[in-house]
């Protein structure tokens, strides 16, 4: 009987090319006989196509970094929304009550926005939805303090600072998984270390120029909404960079399509892998100590005027420490791993609020901004970075949705109690407090942590 000879092709399909009978071969017609890629053989496409494109994602989320996280450094500064809430209200409750309404938005949306995605082989269009609604709530900020005025103003602004939130924790979840799918764990820290750098040394010098000439001068009427639209203005120019540059691949495996109130169920299964659980209490303990966050600017104003130029320094200091420390923190955390990172930026802040505790005048007030800065920059960096690198990668949306929702849920209390607890016994009580969180979220990290690479 006629005996078929199959060449193999290198992609796994087979090749019947001839058909040997009575020792003679003749040709056949081309008989291509598909066979479905292993799992590894996908793996490995997967990897394949990530190294491949790595140059041209790698430029995308640099950009996109560099100018739309700038945007959002000067609206989550603890310098000039706090101070222009104080500046409308007059009260440190008020201060308290926007941020943690941000925080609270935060809470209710990653959740909703990982189980959204999490099923999909492309989430850059839920980026871009996400990304885009985030960035029309600074409008509104912007567009409430040029229109309305008195008590509808401040409604106006805490309004969309809510909404700002909400938006934001989607967009955490969505972005910090597309950063996951193109860049590969070993170049993650340097990529984080340049963008913030060049970010944070824009946001620094706009900070310096908008409290001098944006804040002082009342530009356009409103230096503070001037200021937002600039922030805006930065933030649109970042996502349209990434949009233009990066090429998304299709992962190996996704998971199946869940019912939202399945997939709270499945959380304690989450929590099963002790890395990951003790990793949410330092986390839960650092943000808590977030109280103190919106009121060292306010601390600093009982000690030194608050005038524009005074504003843009300090802001100077805080985001600028972005332009040093991060090339530091990316470096070390591709080189040993974050979990060392978030210990010494702990330290750093834990010394930092001490120092501005103590502060009589404008020197160490802005040595103590630039140390705050420096350890916010390296704990969001290995937080954002370590909760990549727990478990499996089909169920990382979750896990960064669950880190969001605790992180949220801990950050709205915090500042609203930090308000109340300000307003009652002082700023000394208040940051002893938050102190007391951080030296506990060292010990927890220290003891019980392990470095998840």
């Amino acid at each position: 009987p006629a005996r078929p000879f199959c060449d193999p092709r290198a992609d796994g399909t087979l090749l019947e090319t001839r058909f040997e009978e009575d020792g003679v071969a003749e040709a056949a017609p081309e008989v291509i006989v598909a066979t479905e890629p292993t799992l590894a053989e996908k793996e490995a496409a997967y990897e394949k196509f990530v190294w491949a494109n790595l140059k041209r994602n790698y430029i995308g989320h640099y950009l996109h970094g560099m100018l739309g996280m700038t945007g959002f450094r000067l609206i989550n500064a603890p310098t000039f929304l706090p101070a222009y809430l104080h500046m409308l209200s007059g009260s440190n409750t008020v201060v308290g009550l926007g941020l943690a309404l941000q925080q609270l938005g935060g809470v209710l949306s990653p959740i909703v926005g990982a189980n959204q995605i999490e099923h999909r082989t492309k989430v850059m269009p839920a980026a871009l939805w996400m990304g885009g609604l985030a960035r029309m709530q600074i409008i509104g900020m912007a567009l409430a303090g040029w229109f309305l005025s008195g008590q509808s103003r401040v409604v106006a602004i805490i309004g969309f600072m809510f909404l700002f939130g909400l938006f934001m924790g989607t967009q955490r979840v969505v972005f910090s998984m597309l950063l996951a799918k193109v860049i590969p764990i070993s170049r993650r820290g340097r990529l984080q270390a340049w963008r913030n750098a060049t970010g944070g040394l824009i946001a620094a010098g706009l900070a310096y120029l908008a409290g001098r000439y944006f804040i002082d001068a009342n530009l356009f009427g409103n230096g503070y909404s001037t200021t937002f639209i600039f922030a805006f203005a930065l933030t649109s120019l970042g996502l349209t960079a990434l949009r233009l540059l990066m090429i998304e691949p299709e992962p190996p495996t996704v998971r199946p399509r869940s019912r939202l109130i399945d997939r709270f169920k499945d959380f304690p299964a989450l929590l099963a892998e002790k890395g990951f659980l003790y990793f949410m209490i330092v986390q839960m303990l650092a943000i808590t100590a977030r109280m103190a966050v919106p009121f060292y600017i306010l601390f600093a104003s009982s000690t030194i005027e608050l005038n524009g130029k005074n504003l843009g320094l300090l802001s100077l200091a805080f985001l600028g420490a972005d332009t040093i420390s991060n090339l530091v923190w990316g470096y070390l955390g591709d080189k040993t791993g974050f979990r060392l990172v978030m210990l010494l930026s702990l330290l750093v802040w834990v010394g930092s609020t001490v120092l501005l505790m103590g502060a009589h005048d404008f020197l160490p007030i802005f040595m103590a901004f630039f140390g705050l800065g420096a350890a916010q920059s390296g704990y969001m960096m290995s937080a954002g970075t370590m909760i990549l690198e727990f478990g499996e990668r089909d169920e990382m949306p979750m896990r960064i949705a669950f880190s969001a929702t605790a992180e949220g849920i801990m950050g709205s209390i915090g500042p609203l109690l930090g308000g109340v607890i300000s307003s009652t016994l002082g700023y000394g009580p208040m940051f002893s407090i938050s102190i007391a969180f951080l030296v506990a979220a060292l010990i927890v990290l220290i003891t019980l942590v392990k470095e998840p690479r």
